[in-house]
């Protein structure tokens, strides 16, 4: 029998389904706090967030709090399960904090007032935040609600960390982590702050890039210079700064950086069969943002190009003059910021190594290099055979009707890397965003029915948890 048609479970989703106006209001109530981590005007805000999702969590009997960090604070709440449980313990991780609303003239509703309105594929919620990641961490809550109303208590022990930086990359979590260790042990962590495969499909990301992100700048001459009496003699900065960089690849997309592929393993014959029966049409995919040819190394298939293959790419590039008309001049300085993603395998200190020798070997004699590293995270692969993780691919075939895909993504979340390294243990990816929901962008939104579906597999992942060690 289906966890689904259990007594219990089938309670606690009639709940769901239910309370789903309730549960919408109170995610719209949640939309409206602008809590904007990265506007110093907005710190109340972020505060008043924070508050909001503490009194949830007391009022579903969670010993819940506000820990302070060197930034914003960290929400923190625990339930130990029903007594004598051996389910494991599932560590919610979710974020509070969105990005800006800007540019606001291209919102079509105020951004923190958020919208009920028709979609395609039925009703849809629009705000600043809706599925990044509000949304998709009160599925979780109301999972949770439901549990507590309908089925006799919150099944499974759980603790449940919202964080306040994830927009602004995350500065304090890795001391919160070291500091409160002992208070996060859990068996996995559990994330919905990914996407689907597509509305009707879900998925479990099951790897994500690493990064190595850096800034270069080259100095020749001691100052700007007249282009027609220093031309042809003086070396250009920026002329040489974009010859190195031409070679960042060679005809066939290969990444010239010494050392690059050191490490990177090739997907599974296994994997690569299910990502090729998923029917991904690049065509359209580039298609929909105004491409046609498709760029990385030739003749691998575009989902391994996009999840499981490394990339370099040039961000950013200035030097000299940019204003309006022309300035002939020679300048003095040339600048480029460069990303690496990097797979699982890839040492990012290697590689931001490697990408400095790249550089150095190639530049002329006489002319300068500086370089500032920024972000620095290693590729994520995780085990889909755990407890877990059959528990969810069990639940998402339970309430979608049809197997999860197991997916990779293309970008990174650091907290996933930082859980591995700092608490040991892996993290459980289970979101419910689509492609489509313009996420850090004007008019952000949210599925109905993916909020709703969602918060049902997230009733039946806790179920199935606490079947699994009864």
């Amino acid at each position: 029998m289906s966890v689904a048609q259990d007594g219990a479970v089938g309670d606690v989703l009639a709940r769901v389904d239910a309370d789903l106006d309730h549960a919408r209001e109170r995610l719209f109530e949640l939309l409206r706090i602008p809590s904007v981590s990265t506007a110093p005007d907005h710190k109340q805000d972020v505060q008043h967030a924070a508050e909001w999702l503490r009194a949830q969590l007391e009022e579903l009997g969670l010993t819940a709090e506000i820990i302070p960090t060197a930034g914003h604070p960290v929400v923190l709440g625990t339930h130990p399960g029903p007594a004598g449980t051996k389910a494991p313990r599932v560590l919610f991780y979710g974020h509070y904090d969105v990005q800006p609303a800007d540019p606001l003239e291209l919102w079509n509703s105020p951004p923190f007032e958020p919208q009920f309105v028709d979609g395609p594929r039925g009703k849809r919620i629009v705000a600043r935040g809706a599925v990044d990641a509000k949304g998709q961490s009160m599925m979780f809550i109301e999972a949770l609600r439901a549990w507590k109303t309908a089925g006799g208590g919150i099944p499974a022990p759980v603790i449940v960390l919202m964080e306040g930086e994830e927009e602004v990359g995350s500065p304090n979590l890795e001391p919160f982590l070291k500091a409160h260790k002992d208070a996060l042990s859990a068996d996995f962590a559990l994330i919905s702050d990914t996407n689907m495969w597509d509305i009707d499909t879900p998925g479990l990301t099951t790897r994500l890039r690493g990064m190595c992100n850096c800034e270069l700048t080259l100095k020749g001459p001691s100052m700007d210079l007249h282009s027609g009496l220093f031309g042809g003699s003086a070396l250009n900065p920026v002329n040489v700064l974009a010859q190195i960089l031409g070679e960042l690849h060679d005809k066939d997309g290969r990444i010239q950086v010494p050392g690059f592929y050191d490490g990177v393993r090739p997907v599974s014959a296994e994997q690569a069969a299910e990502w090729q029966a998923l029917g991904f049409d690049e065509g359209a995919f580039l298609k929909g943002i105004g491409l046609s040819s498709p760029g990385g190394e030739k003749g691998v298939a575009a989902l391994q190009r996009i999840w499981a293959r490394p990339t370099a790419d040039i961000n950013g590039f200035w030097g000299g003059y940019t204003g309006p008309g022309s300035k002939t001049i020679i300048p003095s300085e040339a600048s480029a910021k460069v990303s690496f993603r990097l797979v699982p395998g890839q040492d990012p200190q290697a590689i931001y190594e490697g990408f400095q020798k790249f550089v150095k070997d190639r530049l002329p004699a006489g002319m300068q290099v500086s370089f500032q590293p920024f972000g620095m995270a290693v590729g994520i692969e995780i085990d889909t055979n755990t407890l877990w993780a059959r528990a969810a691919k069990q639940a998402l075939q339970d309430e979608y009707g049809r197997p999860a895909v197991m997916v990779g993504s293309g970008g990174t979340i650091p907290v996933v890397e930082q859980i591995k390294r700092v608490l040991g243990i892996d993290s459980l990816m289970m979101g419910f965003g689509l492609d489509d929901d313009q996420i850090h962008s004007p008019n952000e939104k949210y599925e109905l029915t993916c909020f709703h579906k969602g918060t049902r597999s997230h009733v039946l992942l806790l179920g199935r948890l606490a079947a699994a060690r009864a």
